[in-house]
């Protein structure tokens, strides 16, 4: 596998020393390892360890340097034909982004820091995966970065055991105790309070010295300079030394009897702490963000809270005057680093990261119209899940339709939007496109192609977005293929689009997944409403969304239907719909004799699949119970007006479609000034004679 890491700069931390130590793993375990910044000293290990290091200057933030970086950055994936880029910054990241959108390489983030909230730190919750060291951090980016939990990653930072050898503490007490802090120098990490606390222990009977190991960042320098002036204030100067930056943090650690991490802000994880316990150093630290996932108070270690010298004085003097207490903290920390921390652990875990990003992908399939379309979609689900059985596939579905996927093996789960309430207008727009690209799709399937769609697929940032090109933006898409103008079944027409993405399959079969409770009520409910045993039940299904007012039988022809059905066949019929559809089922109940069963919005999508299994034959007219009869094998009747059977209708065989040729028809229009003739001159002796077909062909 080739990776390329990207970060700001290769001097001395924790971040620039586990990229270090996670691409020489990398190269001896026989992978290619890429490292892009913008230099430092440690670029010196990676290249004495053959690890290629490119400068670019990919930690600034500027829009004049990071436009051509891209380009730059873009050119190195492509010659070095990069699998994953592993961003561990908020540029690198941004840059990392742009470069992964256009290239087949997968962008991986590590959440290092302890981000406040705007835009340029919402980048690092973008990758494919989120890595994290520590369950704070992991909960941090879910609660203000809406990163999901399925993309969180928690790998904590690893120590070379190796490098970092175990010395057994002297229980006896030194002449002079040597107290360390090794950070960077930024108000942040705490150290004012930590002189302030070395004050304190200076008063007592302790002989200590104190060594800072660590610089200022470039342009604040002059903090350094204050923390010299605070030590002399404090009259401590004489036992703390300055002594910089040092590529040697191992050396340093033979000569402490103590490390102090004392930050006053959540640290991410604390590096330094697992190197001082593998090292045999007793730590005391302030209790900040994912500290505490690796000390625990009195027995591997000491916590104490930030911003209080006074209790930070306590825990290091506890810890100098009771060797035998520090010796037992020090075998405590040795054992859980050796369990928990090592850097071989953390090399493997991350690499397995990478293979799940390489083996896996995130497809989104967007189909946001009615109940119906979308049971249609669900052939096209169980194809993507053949063609990418380990892939994470979602669906984008509007409010309504919501139930259609209810117990579908072949998807993970559902995003639900709902543009005629809550998401409506351009901001809903927005918002559900923020959402989607929290999901980081590499693969967008467009099933619905409209504009909003299209523009969804956009928005979502993914770098592969099929659909059809039809001139409703589709120009957003970069896969697309051109409608034709014969017939063709919706299956069929759905699995263009899945061509492009390599999907193929003969299987059409509809699908839908009652549950054993929506069969308790289903049975409940018809016994309700006294169906005999030895009854034939035949379902009306009276609705059509209130657009399509072409797609209605007339009510008078459904009442005497019921009567025919039950005078010829001894039927008893059940009428289903919507809960809009109660007074039009009324009607109905008023004017036939033979009394039928009203379910009108007495249903769900799933206990309306089981009622309909119950139904010896189901009439409708083109809507979405075609697809619940055809998907639970019911034979059904249906009536065709304004649309056309071959594009609606997946399997004819063992069912009866009743259309009317006229010069009219098909006209897809929902309303209809020639008095809806397609539909009135259907009879009801021949949607009786086609139930009889179908009846005398089920005994």
């Amino acid at each position: 596998m080739n990776v390329l890491q990207a970060l700001p700069e290769l001097n001395v931390g924790g971040v620039e020393t586990g990229t270090v130590d996670l691409a020489n793993w990398l190269t001896r375990n026989g992978h290619k390892a890429i490292v892009v910044s913008g230099g430092g000293r440690l670029v010196r290990q990676l290249e004495n360890a053959g690890i290629k290091h490119y400068q670019l200057p990919i930690g600034k933030k500027s829009l004049f340097s990071i436009i051509p970086t891209i380009r730059e950055l873009k050119e190195i994936i492509r010659k070095e034909n990069i699998h994953i880029i592993h961003a561990r910054s908020r540029v690198p990241a941004l840059i990392s982004f742009f470069v992964s959108r256009t290239t087949k390489a997968i962008f991986i983030t590590t959440a290092h820091g302890y981000y406040k909230r705007h835009l340029l730190s919402s980048v690092m919750g973008w990758g494919r995966f989120v890595i994290v060291a520590s369950n704070v951090m992991a909960r941090h980016m879910m609660e203000n970065f809406n990163v999901p939990f399925d993309r969180i990653k928690l790998v904590p930072r690893g120590v070379d055991l190796n490098k970092y050898h175990f010395m057994e503490r002297n229980i006896k007490k030194p002449a002079t105790n040597t107290i360390g802090i090794i950070s960077r120098i930024t108000p942040l990490k705490g150290h004012s309070y930590f002189l302030k606390s070395i004050a304190n222990i200076s008063r007592t009977t302790t002989p200590i010295k104190v060594l800072v190991v660590g610089d200022a960042p470039k342009g604040k320098e002059k903090y350094k300079e204050d923390l010299k002036l605070l030590s002399r204030r404090l009259g401590i100067a004489n036992i703390v030394e300055f002594i910089g930056s040092s590529d040697k943090i191992a050396d340093i650690f033979k000569k402490l009897d103590v490390l102090v991490l004392a930050s006053i802000v959540p640290e991410g994880f604390g590096r330094v702490i697992i190197e001082a316990q593998a090292s045999g150093v007793p730590v005391v630290a302030t209790r900040v963000g994912g500290v505490v996932d690796i000390v625990e108070d009195g027995s591997n270690g000491i916590l104490v809270y930030p911003k209080d010298p006074v209790s930070l004085s306590d825990g290091i003097l506890r810890v100098l005057q009771d060797k035998q207490f520090a010796q037992k903290l020090t075998h405590e920390a040795r054992k859980c680093v050796e369990q928990k921390f090592t850097l071989e652990k953390m090399c493997r875990d991350t690499f397995s990261i990478y293979e799940e990003a390489v083996n896996t992908q995130n497809i989104l399939v967007i189909k946001l119209s009615a109940m119906g379309d979308v049971i249609l979609s669900i052939p096209s689900l169980k194809a993507l899940r053949e063609k990418f059985p380990k892939a994470n596939i979602k669906v984008l579905v509007g409010l309504k339709s919501r139930n259609s996927l209810k117990g579908c093996p072949y998807i993970n789960d559902t995003i639900v939007c709902d543009f005629g309430g809550k998401e409506k207008g351009i901001f809903g727009l927005l918002r559900i496109a923020s959402q989607l690209r929290r999901h980081n799709f590499d693969i967008v399937v467009d099933l619905q192609n409209n504009r909003k769609s299209h523009l969804l697929s956009f928005l979502s940032f993914s770098p592969l977005r099929f659909g059809y090109k039809n001139g409703k933006l589709s120009f957003l898409l970069n896969r697309t293929v051109k409608d034709i103008k014969k017939p063709l079944g919706p299956v069929e027409h759905q699995f263009r689009v899945l061509n492009l993405a390599g999907v193929s399959s003969d299987d059409k079969r509809l699908e839908l997944w009652p549950s054993k409770e929506d069969e308790a009520w289903a049975e409940d409910f018809l016994n309700s409403n006294w169906l005999g045993q030895s009854q034939r039940l035949v379902g009306i299904n009276i609705g059509s969304s209130d657009r399509w007012l072409t797609k209605r039988w007339p009510i008078s022809n459904l009442a005497r239907l019921c009567d025919e059905l039950s005078k010829r066949f001894m039927a008893r019929v059940i009428i289903t719909g919507i809960r809009k559809d109660k007074d039009r089922a009324q009607e109905i109940y008023d004017l036939a004799k033979s009394k039928p069963i009203i379910a009108c919005g007495k249903t769900n999508i799933t206990q309306l699949a089981s009622l309909m299994k119950r139904c010896r034959v189901f009439i409708t007219s083109d809507s979405a119970p075609i697809h619940v009869a055809t998907a639970m094998g019911v034979p059904f009747v249906a009536l065709f007006g304004p649309t056309d059977p071959r594009r609606h209708v997946v399997s004819f065989k063992g069912n009866r479609i009743i259309k009317k040729d006229l010069r009219c028809a098909p006209c897809y229009k929902p309303r209809c000034l020639l008095n809806y003739r397609c539909m009135k001159k259907i009879t009801v002796d021949e949607v009786a004679g086609a139930v009889g077909e179908l009846l005398g062909a089920d005994k």
